[in-house]
């Protein structure tokens, strides 16, 4: 997984929760990094650290797992709006975003960072107010990608609703989302 992530988790966790719980996530983790807990934006790390300091962060703050994973979704596309939103200037509905992350905006990362490990998202576009994606990896962070979505609805100003099906026998290695305009 790219330092990118890993680099925006630790200052989204500075920023809301603040530097002395920072510390603790990282003290209490560190026994399990091979990292050390110590990340560059370009390096490349296991994704399980991030799932590590998740859960450590959880344990902190007293916040379910997929509920910091899908707001650090929505803290990660701001960023990314900020850094990249030249890729978002003629795009002009979340949906239609939605729709081009797998055949334009994962083609930009892959350029950018070519050792990228990027879930694969299967589209069909059922109505111009609904998409279903299919959300494919061996990471398990369907509840991230939620946090991106919802993220990329506040971008565009919009109101999202999203059911997520579990297409993996609660694995979540793929998962379903039904994204509808609201």
């Amino acid at each position: 997984m790219k330092g990118l992530v890993f680099t925006e988790f630790l200052n989204q966790v500075e920023e809301q929760f603040g530097l002395e719980t920072l510390d603790k996530v990282l003290y209490s983790s560190n026994l399990n990094l091979k990292s050390g807990g110590v990340y560059t934006a370009v390096g490349t790390y296991p994704h399980s650290e991030l799932i590590g300091l998740v859960q450590e962060l959880s344990k902190e703050a007293k916040i379910p797992v997929p509920e910091l994973l899908k707001s650090f979704g929505k803290y990660l596309f701001t960023v990314f709006e900020k850094n990249y939103g030249s890729l978002f200037l003629s795009i002009r509905t979340s949906l239609d975003l939605l729709e081009k992350v797998e055949s334009y905006i994962h083609v930009e990362v892959q350029k950018l960072y070519p050792d990228a490990e990027l879930p694969t998202l299967e589209k069909s576009r059922i109505s111009e107010n609904c998409l279903l994606m299919v959300y494919k990896s061996n990471r398990r962070l369907a509840d991230f990608a939620e946090g991106l979505i919802l993220g990329c609805a506040e971008y565009f100003g919009e109101r999202l609703s999203i059911i997520k099906e579990d297409l993996s026998n609660g694995e979540g290695r793929e998962v379903k989302f039904t994204i509808s305009k609201i």
